[in-house]
């Protein structure tokens, strides 16, 4: 699982609910894989506003990577920024998570990652209806 898809997950098991913490899902007991891609510029800069900044960072600093500022960059002008958009690229497309969990800050939810794969199904009982 690449960090462009957690950056789009949250929890949605029944303890939790759409004014609650769902989201970032937390990373714990990881194995990362690094996966060289392909540099997609255009795709970076197309993917950008969708993108929840804060949660990227957070997440890429608890995997190791500071190499995001802090600050969003300001998606409403060209971002030209090429050392950003390889540290982008490198995080988002790159970096798989191929075993380990992530748990809902929230109610504490636990989703397994198999071979890269992230298990969001829910048994009956967890889903909120």
């Amino acid at each position: 699982m690449r960090l462009l898809t957690h950056n789009l997950l949250a929890c949605h098991a029944r303890a939790c609910t759409t004014t609650s913490n769902n989201f970032p899902l937390i990373f714990k007991d990881v194995q990362v894989e690094l996966i060289q891609a392909e540099p997609n510029p255009d795709f970076i800069k197309g993917f950008l506003p969708k993108i929840e900044w804060n949660a990227l960072v957070k997440t890429a600093r608890s995997l190791g990577q500071d190499v995001l500022p802090e600050q969003s960059p300001d998606f409403s002008k060209p971002l030209n920024d090429e050392a950003l958009l390889n540290s982008l690229h490198h995080i988002l497309l790159e970096i798989h998570i191929m075993e380990g969990q992530m748990i809902c800050p929230n109610c504490s939810h636990i989703y397994q990652i198999r071979s890269g794969i992230p298990n969001m199904l829910l048994a009956e009982h967890e889903i909120n209806k």
